[in-house]
Order: C-alpha cells, then structure tokens, then sequence
C-alpha cells in the first residue's frame, strides 16, 4: 500500500474484524448485530483487501438504500484510503466512485427495480449491500447476484450488513440468523455458502462501553426490547409487532401431534391466494381434554395442528400460483394425514361472484374439487384481532382457553411473531405485510361450523 505509514492506527483491525476477515473469500457474509460493533470499518477493511489482492481487476459495488447511507460509508472509506494511498486517493462525488491507483470501488443508492437499471448489465467482484433490513422484501437484493462476474481466478463475493429491526427484519433473519449457527458456514438458496458474523458494541475496544451502553439506553427511551436488539443484536426482537406481548413460544408453540385426539373437533381455516400466498391450517379445538403431549387443554382451546402454505422461500409476500383444483388437491392430502374431513372456514371473498350472477365462484371450484369451505363471517378485524390475541396471550393457563401451534407451522411462526401494527391503526395489523397466515387463523378461531359438519372420517 502507498502511504501506509501515515497512519497505521487507522489500519489496525480489532479481534472480531480480524475474525471475519479470517473466513475464506470463497464463503459469503452476513455481518449482523447490535450497535457499534465495528462493521462499518469491517466491510472498508474488506474492501481494501480485495483491492490490494486483485490490483487491476478488482471492481467493488457498495449499496445501500439511501444517499445519507452512502455518504456516512463514503466518510469511512475517505479516512481509510487516505491511511492507504495518501494522496493517490480521491472520490468523485458526483459518479460516487473512488479514484485509486489500482482497482474500482463504486457507491451506489437502490431503493427499487427502477434504480437497479443503473447498475445492470455490469460487472463486479465484490458486492456489498449494507442495512439490508430496509428493503421490505429481498428480490432486488437477489437481483445484484447477477452482477457478480470476474475472471476464473478470483473469488467472487457478497457480504451484507444489517441489525435487527426495520421492515425486512423478518426475512433477514430468517435467511441468514436462524438458518444456522454463527461462525459456521451454511448453505443458501444461491448455492454459495455463507457465515453469520455477529457482534455487539462490546466487540469494539475502541468504544468506551459503560458509557456506550448508557447512552444506547436513553436513546431508547425505555424501550426494552430495542435496546436489547442495539446492544445484544437479539434479532427475536419483533418491536413494534402486532403480537408482541401475548405471542410466546415458551406457552403458545407446541410439539407436533401425530394424531387428532379422540372427541376434539376440527376444521380448517383458509385464506386464498394465488400470486399472494395461500395459507391452510388443521385447527382442533378442545372439549377439555389431555393432549398426545399430555398437557391439559381447557375447554375451547385451539390448537393448530398443521399447515398448508404457498409461499416462495424466504419470499413470505409471494405465492406459487397454484390454480384451485391443484391447492385443493394439497389440502385433501393434509387432511388424509389426519383423517379429517377437508371443510373450514374461508375469505368471504372467495364466496364472491366476481364474474357475474351465474359464475362459478372460487368456493365453488374448490367444492367441485373435493375441500367445502364456508364464509367465515369475518365481522369486525379489530374484534377478531382481539380474540386471537386474547386466546394467544391464555395459552398456558390451567382455567381458560388458549391458541397454541404446532412448531411444523412454520409458515405462521415465520410471520406472525414480526407481523407490524398497521402505522395508521395500532389496533389492526399492517395489510401490506404477509399477513396470511394471520388472517387464516383468525378465520378458524372466529367460526363456529354446522353440528352436522362436526367430526372425523
């Protein structure tokens, strides 16, 4: 490096970036956490390692979703070329590119599929996207794979940055927290392999932490929860969900049941969609009995014994597209498992002659298909949302009815642990999130089906 002797504390990397910059360049990163724990410098020291390796043929995309974003980056990138390079280090702001005596370092701002037109077509070997919990859903993120080229001989690479919390915190996690363990390498849809690398404040020595820690506390205002997801990177932090506070694992998950229990009901609880998910549930309802678990279920208590759900991986908002006599198929054969009748509660809008009078209404195709769905009656969201939260927040009690589900609906523990409140109706869940298997559940617990549709095959 030119200059390197300017100033060699600059340079210097603490433990954990020492850590991460141990792990084979072949591997991904994901470097998630809490507060202060040093990523920012990570990624720059990243970068420059790339840079001194590959000279020449070394092209780095940096991404984030907002101009403030990049500007922050550019102020750290500015402090260490200068340590590097000296003089030999400039940036053109106006093109957001670093001029250096060797290799390509660009900063770029992509919100939308629109924006990502300016860097399609071309070609990087490293990419980093940084705060990926802005973006509401990945496929843009997905879509910089595809600028990922470079000669044979050089390990191309994506490392992403994020902490808990913002819209996509959900996905995130799910994707690259609670995949695996940390440090350990595992495998990812794209087929390369990738480490979650986390840290807290704690992992920064340059940082006085007692008075870190108290000025991240006043900076949450007594929000616990936040503060725990800013000092100790816990990303089971759902702040601000909809279900915070009555949905709990520790009373509300259960183990998978391998059989419907003599004299309880069931049916099932349906919300349709094709391009949006489809989301089934098997729901049991107690008569006040002892469990295959052998834990009590009070009278009324709901139990969700298994799951149907049509959604892409790691893709909570999209759907497969399955025609109705294919869904229909899916949900006889859950039911068969069981030995169950395939008949529930439903959307309204599936009832809904859409196409006129005469027209085949969606219910109608599935009843031709073998599965008999009825309107759920949906009455008041509010008070429905009510009931669920009511019945999720007695699960565990010895006198009154619960909401529990089995841990093989993981469609539903995927989403509604980190389902938001709707920003301009506390008391109603945010629509614009996936909230299928939230609306289905809350379909079954709010119906009440026929006494001549009651009982098992």
């Amino acid at each position: 490096m030119t200059d390197r002797h300017q100033d060699e504390q600059v340079v210097e990397a603490t433990p954990y970036q020492q850590r991460v910059l141990s792990v084979p360049e072949s591997i991904d990163l994901f470097l998630g956490g809490g507060r202060g724990g040093g990523k920012s410098h990570c990624k720059a020291l990243l970068i420059l390692r790339h840079i001194e390796q590959y000279r020449d043929r070394a092209r780095v995309l940096y991404v984030r979703k907002t101009y403030k974003g990049l500007s922050d980056f550019e102020l750290v990138l500015r402090q260490l070329f200068g340590a590097a390079y000296g003089s030999a280090a400039s940036y053109n702001a106006s093109e957001h590119v670093f001029r250096l005596p060797y290799g390509y370092v660009e900063l770029a701002q992509v919100d939308s599929f629109a924006a990502y037109d300016k860097v399609q077509g071309r070609s990087f070997t490293m990419i980093l996207v940084d705060e990926v919990t802005q973006w509401a859903t990945p496929q843009v993120i997905d879509m910089l794979r595809s600028n990922l080229r470079g000669p044979k001989d050089i390990p191309l690479r994506t490392v992403y940055a994020g902490n808990p919390g913002g819209v996509g915190h959900q996905w995130v996690a799910a994707r690259y927290v609670l995949t695996g363990k940390a440090w350990a390498p595992f495998p990812t849809a794209s087929g390369r392999p990738c480490v979650h690398a986390p840290s807290t404040f704690l992992d920064n020595p340059h940082l006085d932490g007692d008075d870190y820690r108290l000025q991240l506390r006043a900076a949450c205002a007594g929000d616990d929860e936040l503060f725990r997801a800013w000092t100790e990177g816990d990303w089971s932090v759902a702040r601000g969900a909809f279900f915070a506070g009555c949905l709990s694992p520790e009373r509300c998950a259960i183990d998978p049941w391998k059989s419907v229990p003599y004299g309880w009901r069931t049916h099932l609880a349906h919300d349709f969609g094709s391009s949006s998910p489809s989301a089934t549930y098997l729901l049991a309802i107690s008569p006040g009995a002892t469990g295959p678990d052998a834990c009590f279920y009070p009278r009324g208590s709901i139990v969700a014994l298994d799951e149907l759900a049509t959604t892409r991986p790691n893709r909570p908002s999209e759907g497969l597209g399955w025609t109705v006599p294919r869904l229909a198929e899916a949900i006889r054969d859950m039911c068969g498992r069981w030995s169950v009748k395939p008949s529930g509660a439903a959307d309204d809008a599936i009832f809904a002659r859409a196409r006129g009078h005469s027209a085949a209404t969606i219910a109608d195709e599935f009843s031709r298909s073998g599965v008999t769905f009825y309107p759920a009656g949906k009455g008041s969201r509010k008070a429905g949302w009510q009931r669920m939260r009511t019945l999720l927040s007695q699960a565990g009690k010895p006198d009154l009815p619960g909401l529990y589900l089995s841990r093989s609906c993981d469609y539903a523990w995927e989403t509604l642990p980190v389902l938001p409140r709707d920003p301009r109706d506390i008391e109603d869940v945010d629509s614009a999130a996936p909230d299928h298997a939230a609306d289905a559940i809350r379909y079954g617990i709010g119906w009440r089906q026929p006494r001549a549709q009651q009982g098992v095959w």
